[in-house]
């Protein structure tokens, strides 16, 4: 079976200030008393030592508690962040929603961010244009698509971005948790959507903290914990073991 997402030993870390002067007089100040250091960095790790595959059509589920570092594995995943250790293989092109507008210029129209998203996504403006009253149609969003989208709610960008990377046939669709803001009925919408993706060979990575979500929709399920993947098999398995950790 063709491999779709390979994660080979992949930790990530970030540097932060846990010492730093608050203005440049304190630092003048150190100076004339021979101090050179302007601040002391610590090293924290989002992720340690993550391993899995993701074969080519499968829908996972991704769950772990706020800071797991799930948002962070899919940022590595979509090539946003690169790994501090070890590496990953991602065979096919990929369609991410991750974080609300991501991709988007608040100051254009929806109309104009569709074709600017997609080609932040790899697609030219031709199958863009093939695409376009397909996303039009599902974001329903109507007149609306004509305002800038800094005066959209974060409901109305959900709308907009799921219906860019869903629609633009990227093989592997990346999900983060944004489906939570829209309303019940499109959520409804969103998930049939993503089922008919599945079905047709799409290969599918949806973070959830809905355990019974996991267990109706999913083919696995991945529990991420303290910055480590915990949990690895069964859809209802892994809900129960995160009803019952988290």
């Amino acid at each position: 079976m063709t491999t779709a997402i390979k994660v080979d030993h992949v930790s990530k870390s970030f540097q932060f200030w846990s010492e730093r002067p608050s203005s440049v007089k304190e630092i003048l100040v150190n100076l004339t008393h021979g101090k050179f250091k302007i601040g002391k960095t610590e090293k924290f790790f989002a992720l340690k030592n993550i391993s899995f595959e993701i074969p080519k059509g499968q829908f996972v589920g991704l769950m772990g508690r706020n800071g797991a570092g799930k948002s962070t594995l899919f940022k590595l995943i979509s090539g946003i962040y690169q790994p501090t250790e070890g590496s990953i293989t991602v065979s096919e092109q990929i369609a991410p929603l991750i974080e609300l507008g991501a991709g988007f210029h608040p100051d254009l129209s929806g109309y104009e961010n569709i074709f600017l998203n997609a080609a932040i996504l790899g697609f030219g403006k031709a199958r863009t244009d093939e695409a376009l009253p397909a996303i039009l149609a599902f974001a329903e969003l109507g007149d609306k698509i004509h305002m800038p989208v800094k005066n959209y709610s974060s409901g109305m960008l959900v709308r907009l971005g799921f219906s860019i990377a869903t629609h633009l046939t990227a093989p592997i669709l990346l999900i983060d948790e944004v489906l939570a803001v829209g309303d019940q009925s499109f959520q409804k919408k969103c998930l049939e959507k993503i089922h008919s993706l599945h079905k047709e060979g799409r290969t599918i990575l949806l973070i959830t903290h809905d355990p019974g979500s996991i267990a109706k929709h999913c083919q696995r399920c991945l529990v991420i914990d303290n910055q480590q993947l915990v949990f690895d098999g069964a859809p209802a398995e892994g809900a129960a073991w995160y009803s019952a950790h988290v």
